[in-house]
């Protein structure tokens, strides 16, 4: 004999599926920077939730792959930050604009697939469409910041001053230079266990898809199918990863010479340089790629290694996905007309 539920019964069940999923989403804004590519140039795209967003100078596009075995597409025009704010051409400020922009489209592509997940599973149970709010995203963009502060910046910093305080560290170099590496190993540590998550393993395989599409175009001279992606690798040097990588070594450098004595201060001063480290590590990164020498192979070296954790080998299915969504968005800025150029 079954006893039959009352609707107030199943409140626990929702409010922990709800959890479950603000979770989820969080990790997934969480490895945004993983995920996608740092720099304004022809193409570059993200992963998302079973597809891929690809973005052109002048367009974008989101291609979900559906239970059902189509492809939701959702596409848009845009302009780059320094169409729109002249002040973002200048050295620093233009790495903090691109990259901006990209996080602002990162959110709006998982936002979009994200929405097509709930849509098929409303669907599948017989419920009424869920609609993912404004403030649920900003809540889960809030989360993750806090996560980002908390994880790279006071963890490392409260493990340094505990061992000064043990006596192992007697001046303020050495003190930075401890708190850096612990930084790089924390990052270490959270690749290795993201890797292990289902949801995130289904994430960096179309992360693998998106490189190898990108790969295969570029090659081409701008043609890509199936085979030619196919053949291609999964490992990129234009990635998130190797960009966050470059961003901690020169964090690491710029913090040495940080000389107060505060934690507090310590911790705020941290904080406050990051839009001045993350400019310089675009400015580097540029550089770097333009001059295509020992800089841009050492640039690239370790971010091409950590790609063995963040992206997986796609099957045809999620290459197809990728494909659909660089077309889309190459075809909306052929249509605006213009050279396609590299930044």
């Amino acid at each position: 004999m079954t006893k039959n539920l009352n609707p107030q019964d199943q409140r626990p069940i929702d409010v922990k599926r709800r959890v479950a999923t603000c979770f989820r989403q969080c990790l997934r804004v969480a490895i945004l920077p993983l995920v996608q590519g740092p720099e304004e140039v022809l193409v570059g795209g993200q992963a998302v939730i079973e597809g891929v967003m690809m973005r052109s100078p002048h367009a974008w596009a989101v291609a979900v792959r559906k239970s059902s075995g189509s492809i939701a597409l959702s596409q848009n025009r845009l302009d780059r930050p320094s169409e729109r704010r002249p002040w973002l051409r200048y050295p620093l400020l233009r790495g903090l604009g691109v990259l901006g922009q990209a996080m602002v489209l990162g959110i709006r592509a998982l936002r979009y697939s994200a929405q097509q997940a709930l849509d098929e599973e409303s669907s599948t149970a017989g419920k009424k469409k869920m609609e993912l709010s404004n403030w649920f995203l900003a809540l889960n963009l809030i989360l993750s910041l806090g996560f980002f502060i908390v994880f790279y910046k006071f963890l490392p910093l409260y493990a340094a001053t505990l061992i000064q305080h043990h006596g192992a560290i007697h001046n303020f170099i050495a003190f930075n230079f401890v708190d850096g590496i612990i930084r790089l190993v924390l990052f270490m540590v959270f690749l290795l266990v993201l890797a292990q998550l289902k949801d995130i393993k289904r994430v960096f395989e179309y992360h693998g898809a998106e490189h190898k599409t990108v790969w295969a175009f570029e090659k081409n001279g701008g043609y890509v199918d199936l085979e030619s992606a196919r053949r291609s690798t999964r490992f990129h040097p234009r990635c998130g990863t190797s960009f966050l990588l470059v961003v901690m070594v020169i964090a690491l450098v710029v913090y040495l010479f940080i000389p107060f004595q505060s934690f507090a201060w310590k911790l705020i001063i941290r904080i406050l340089l990051l839009p001045v480290i993350v400019g310089a590590s675009y400015e580097f990164i540029r550089y770097a790629a333009k001059a295509q020498g020992w800089m841009w192979r050492l640039a690239s070296a370790p971010g091409l290694w950590l790609q063995r954790i963040t992206t997986r080998e796609p099957d045809d299915s999620q290459l197809e996905t990728a494909i659909r969504a660089l077309e889309t968005a190459m075809q909306l800025e052929r249509e605006r007309g213009g050279e396609l150029v590299v930044a």
